[in-house]
């Protein structure tokens, strides 16, 4: 690879999201069911990723090969304890994700507390809303395959989404306040005009 194509902006952007990522591998490291259940920087590394690759390839793909990553290691070592690429319903998750992505894209052009903080919330309600019917619809459900049981699924999920907003906060801080501040010292870290 020639010097003239290094992107020093998405390397670092990478980095962030890999960093964060290994901490979603940790945190998760739980058998059971805990009080930090669902307390994950993913809607963070997708709202960063959307908000900060100019490309649609790179804003689409990052993110969401990081869940996926994420997902086959935790699939062997704490979930199902096999190597496995997908698990029942993945597709909703990863089109939750993806839609936040698109949720970075077009609400945070300027990365200040309030895009950032309304795109959080509205990241936690894609998870919310989108996630759900996989909780219907996969084999072994706990609920009824009913609109009641959708509703009983959404009402269960709430303290699960709880955590994941106050995490969507706290990383979309790290993140999105760390490049920031990098952006500032190092000239070469601002996109391309």
């Amino acid at each position: 690879m020639s010097l003239k194509k290094f992107n020093p902006r998405s390397v670092i952007l990478l980095a962030f999201m890999l960093a964060v990522a290994a901490i979603r591998v940790l945190l998760s490291w739980q058998p059971d069911i805990s009080p930090m259940s669902n307390f994950t920087p993913l809607a963070a590394i997708a709202l960063f990723g959307g908000a900060y690759f100019t490309k649609n390839t790179k804003a689409y793909f990052f993110p969401l090969i990081t869940l996926w990553l994420g997902d086959i290691v935790l699939n062997k070592l704490v979930f199902y304890h096999e190597w496995r690429l997908f698990y029942d319903g993945w597709y909703w998750t990863y089109g939750s994700f993806a839609l936040m992505v698109l949720t970075g894209k077009l609400m945070i052009k300027k990365a200040n507390v309030a895009n950032v903080g309304l795109s959080a919330i509205v990241a936690t309600f894609i998870h919310w809303l989108g996630t759900s019917p996989a909780c219907l619809l996969i084999k072994g459900s706990m609920y009824p395959r009913t609109f009641n049981g959708w509703i009983t699924s959404l009402i269960a999920a709430i303290p699960y989404e709880w955590n994941m907003l106050v995490s969507t906060l706290i990383f979309c801080g790290v993140l999105f306040g760390g490049f920031e501040l990098l952006q500032r010292r190092y000239s070469y870290l601002q996109p391309a005009v």
